[in-house]
């Protein structure tokens, strides 16, 4: 029988200002939901569709006290005549993982993507659903709407309890599992705060890849650097500071922060008699 692995796919569970998203189980999983995108390496090798912006992150951070944080970078190579980027396979230490995918920051869209969308004659669709998903309030600043109405029931922010569900369902209740996630957590947390890296760049769209075996061996990686773009000098962030069009703050540690205060509480609730 297999190890008790956390198969079941589950709806998106948001809880602002992070995405929890549950995923099936897949041969290689820092896919986030684009099989398509990548191909097996050899020696516990991942190769992930070329993207330039994430090709320039993962070798800044090679040299950053991140490092420890994010998947090994090893260039680009080429296969089928299709470029890659060449990177650890984070699970080639798990056997039977269970995983988890959690969308870190207060929004999913650069705001440079905001500008091109508001100069379209027809707001994108899915431009305008993300930005009601994070706030519900904005498409009354936006004027445009995609098809003259307002909808914002797209998505619905779940409350604090039912995150704590399902992430105690993903971890089994498991105390010692809490502990080494939470630990992982607040070592992540001050990395980030004395990153050089961190300091000077937007990270939006990138997420926290959760994994665990039977054996007790937990991990928490940073992953998918698709959007995140270095900030024009001198400008830094704070990534705590709420989000408002032109200060690109991305709420990345305020979403950090609140991850870490629910495992702690997660972990209260099963270790007090």
């Amino acid at each position: 029988a297999h190890a008790k692995s956390w198969r079941k796919l589950k709806t998106m569970v948001h809880c602002s200002p992070f995405v929890v998203s549950f995923k099936k189980l897949y041969p290689w999983v820092q896919l986030a939901g684009h099989a398509d995108h990548f191909q097996a390496g050899e020696y516990g090798k991942l190769l992930k569709k070329y993207c330039e912006c994430e090709q320039q992150c993962l070798e800044k951070l090679m040299n950053d006290n991140l490092r420890p944080f994010v998947p090994g970078y090893y260039g680009i190579v080429q296969q089928n005549d299709q470029d890659y980027n060449l990177m650890d396979d984070l699970l080639t230490d798990f056997d039977s993982p269970s995983i988890m995918d959690c969308k870190m920051g207060s929004r999913t869209y650069l705001e440079e993507e905001l500008v091109k969308a508001r100069e379209r004659p027809r707001l994108r669709k899915d431009m305008y659903e993300k930005m009601v998903a994070v706030d519900p309030g904005a498409p009354s600043r936006f004027h445009k709407k995609s098809d003259g109405t307002c909808n914002t029931s797209f998505k619905k922010t779940k409350h604090k309890e039912q995150v704590m569900e399902a992430l105690s369902d993903f971890a089994d209740g498991n105390t010692q599992l809490l502990r080494s996630y939470l630990q992982r957590l607040e070592e992540l947390s001050s990395a980030l705060e004395t990153s050089e890296f961190f300091r000077t760049h937007q990270v939006v769209g990138s997420s926290l890849l959760f994994v665990h075996d039977a054996s007790g061996l937990a991990r928490v990686w940073m992953i998918d650097f698709g959007k995140t773009v270095p900030l024009p000098p001198p400008q830094t962030l704070d990534h705590r500071t709420p989000w408002a069009e032109g200060n690109r703050e991305d709420g990345y540690l305020w979403g950090l922060d609140n991850l870490i205060q629910i495992f702690g509480d997660m972990l209260q609730d099963v270790t007090s008699p």
